[in-house]
């Protein structure tokens, strides 16, 4: 890839934004309801922390200073959104070192001493799966294998993929930790999702981040804009005529 093109592509960071964990804390909350209303409540509940979460990310800076960004709001099948963002930085701040990297990026399990309430968040919002021999019958399992490829090889330090996201840095610290009281399900780092710490600890539910490096990543969320509305294609053919 020529250098300036690679220099124009990680200035920008995709978010992954899925508000159904934050919502599903809630779902009981009103018995009352009928399902329409529900939704309805989700949807002004979504509406508001997108606007926030756009407030503090172009208003705010608190990643860096932005001059563009593009984005679409996914209705999947559960009914709840999710925000597929793709946010530009301006010259000055552009991403162009592995530290420049880390700083906004982290893609492992916190101390739990040292970082709670971290900790917390991200074995609640922030871990694949379980999939593998875990759970084989997991919607990402394809021939055996995960497809989104976890548990993610370990690193020492953050490097550019090749043709890929970057690779992020994942310590084998020989942190581990069960996600079940039977202790059958241990994930550790090669299992987290890439995420924000900043955003991850206001939020509260699923927010993967990742920087943008190939253009196959910036094509990803175009296609959401232009892609259109669900179709089919189908032809009608006249049958045979029975007496």
């Amino acid at each position: 890839m020529p250098w300036q093109l690679y220099k124009s592509l990680v200035s920008q960071i995709f978010f992954d934004y899925d508000m159904q964990s934050f919502l599903e804390r809630d779902k009981g909350s009103t018995p009352s309801w009928t399902n329409t209303s529900r939704s309805s409540w989700k949807s002004r509940i979504f509406r508001a922390k997108y606007e926030e979460l756009k407030e503090d990310i172009f208003h705010k800076g608190i990643l860096e200073k932005t001059i563009a960004h593009v984005h679409v709001i996914e209705f999947q099948k559960t009914r709840v959104a999710t925000l597929h963002m793709l946010v530009i930085f301006d010259e000055d701040d552009k991403l162009n070192t592995p530290e420049d990297y880390d700083c906004v990026v982290r893609a492992e399990i916190p101390d739990k001493n040292e970082e709670p309430e971290l900790y917390v968040a991200v074995l609640k919002h922030m871990i694949h799966g379980p999939c593998g021999q875990s759970n084989s019958n997991a919607p990402c399992m394809k021939n055996m294998s995960c497809k989104k490829g976890y548990p993610k090889p370990f690193a020492e330090c953050t490097v550019q993929g090749n043709d890929s996201y970057p690779i992020y840095r994942r310590r084998n610290d020989h942190r581990s930790v069960a996600l079940d009281n039977e202790g059958e399900v241990v994930v550790d780092n090669g299992w987290v999702v890439p995420y924000n710490p900043w955003l991850l600890l206001k939020y509260d539910c699923h927010i993967n981040v990742e920087i943008c490096s190939i253009i196959k990543s910036i094509k990803y969320v175009y296609k959401y804009v232009y892609k259109g509305p669900d179709c089919i294609v189908f032809e009608v053919r006249p049958g045979p005529i029975y007496d």
